[in-house]
């Protein structure tokens, strides 16, 4: 799909995108989503597909700097490993029968959950 007024607005998009990986560990797909729906014109499946499949390589990039650096514990990491990929394996056949409001719903009272629980962590 033709972007509106180039790459640089896009590109600056995933920077962020890939900050919000780097810093927190996750968190570009909510950058990413509503960008790609507004400045892409992308229906809110497409988005979300889009979004994963722009996540994928920063995510990998961030784990594997944090791998170099020290800082990922792969024995901790494996259990949560397999249980993510059998739930986005099932949630990948699944997407496409939900209902759009419902799923964005769903997703902003996710990030709602997980601000609140950051913001009010001791």
């Amino acid at each position: 799909m033709e972007h509106k007024k180039g790459w640089t607005a896009p590109a600056l998009a995933g920077g962020l995108a890939g900050l919000a990986n780097g810093f927190f560990g996750g968190g570009g797909g909510m950058l990413l989503v509503p960008l790609l729906t507004r400045r892409c014109g992308l229906d809110q499946r497409r988005a979300f597909a889009t979004s994963v499949a722009i996540i994928l390589p920063l995510c990998v990039l961030s784990s594997v700097i944090y791998f170099l650096r020290g800082g990922l514990d792969l024995s901790a990491a494996l259990p949560y490993l397999a249980g993510g990929l059998l739930g986005g394996w099932l949630g990948g056949k699944l997407f496409k029968r939900l209902d759009m409001d419902r799923l964005r719903r769903a997703f902003a009272l996710l990030i709602l959950y997980g601000g609140f629980k950051s913001l009010f962590a001791l």
